[in-house]
């Protein structure tokens, strides 16, 4: 089945079950390794919050997941709308400590920090509210005419909306504003595209590769990278949104795997038959019917306040260390 996600958690799981299925049709029943291409580990450093870590390391892994070559760090919390245990301050702190992996904190560090998206639509303004609770600094290092401080770092915070809306191209507005800032590290922080409904408001991801607005929906846009930028360029993403389609062969996909659980052994061979030929048809009806809706969660306003909070603190904490510690 055809998904659609901007998530490397996700496309490795995809993977990990086209393995398995691979296997069952082959009769093989010796474990193997994961394939070559990238490398994966998982940490648990609180309770309610795990970190999964996704390297690409070669070609092979970029044609696996359809990403480029680079780390991509997933942060799972549980408990957000529920505000469970001051869980939105501890998952802050744990996104900033994988942060810090990627921006070492020095003297002279100038970053400029980016929100993606349309801040009128809810689903699609987690950048611009983000960016909103950053504390930017540039401004006094002009005033006191210094280059560097060992308490916070220079930053710039820039929204540079959506191209329907100013009818420029994004990326080349944040091209600009690099050149005018000149900063060592930009942090683009935008809304993704996940598979699964549970993890729209459960899940960060962040990455070393940059970003291409809109992949996620089919909609691309101009890549905005180390390549594009000439400087290093860490994503910050939270899913939120799904394609109708894959929403509804991820639900098949769900009650074909509790189909499995619930089969006897006498009834695997009809089992399997009835499962392929829902998914032909549920293929066909897709394509026949043109699907080209986006959904979300109904408490998508909670959700992005939620994380804007979560995010900035996160920033905060790893930019300016000496204010927030």
């Amino acid at each position: 089945m055809n998904y659609r996600t901007d998530l490397a958690v996700e496309m490795e799981e995809l993977l990990e079950k086209a393995r398995k299925a691979a296997k069952m049709r082959e009769g093989e029943t010796s474990g193997t390794a994961n394939p070559q291409g990238y490398i994966r580990k998982q940490s648990q450093p609180d309770e309610n919050i795990s970190v999964i870590s996704i390297e690409i390391t070669d070609e092979t892994g970029e044609k696996l997941f359809a990403k480029s070559k680079g780390h991509y760090v997933t942060v799972e919390i549980k408990g957000i709308l529920e505000e469970k245990d001051h869980i939105k301050q501890r998952a802050a702190r744990v996104i900033a400590e994988e942060l810090k992996k990627f921006i070492p904190f020095h003297y002279y560090l100038k970053v400029l920090v980016v929100g993606l998206g349309n801040e009128k639509v809810t689903p699609d303004s987690l950048g611009p509210h983000t960016v909103d609770k950053v504390k930017i600094t540039r401004h006094l290092f002009s005033i006191f005419e210094c280059d560097g401080d060992w308490e916070m770092a220079n930053v710039s915070g820039f929204n540079p909306s959506v191209t329907g809306v100013t009818g420029m191209e994004t990326a080349e507005l944040i091209e600009k504003a690099v050149s005018l800032t000149k900063p060592e590290v930009v942090i683009v922080i935008d809304a993704l595209a996940a598979k699964s409904i549970a993890r729209i408001s459960t899940t960060v991801q962040i990455c070393d590769t940059g970003i291409e607005p809109g992949a996620g929906m089919g909609n691309r846009r101009k890549a905005i990278n180390e390549e594009s930028l000439g400087c290093k360029v860490i994503a910050i993403g939270v899913p939120t949104v799904i394609d109708a389609r894959t929403l509804i062969l991820d639900a098949a996909e769900r009650i074909k795997e509790e189909h499995r659980h619930q089969e006897e052994n006498g009834a695997e061979r009809f089992c399997a038959a009835a499962e392929d030929c829902l998914e032909d048809c549920l293929e066909s009806y897709l394509r026949e019917e043109n699907f080209g809706m986006i959904v979300t969660s109904t408490d998508i306003d909670q959700i992005i306040k939620d994380f804007a909070d979560i995010l900035s603190d996160a920033i905060n904490i790893t930019l300016h260390p000496g204010i927030y510690s």
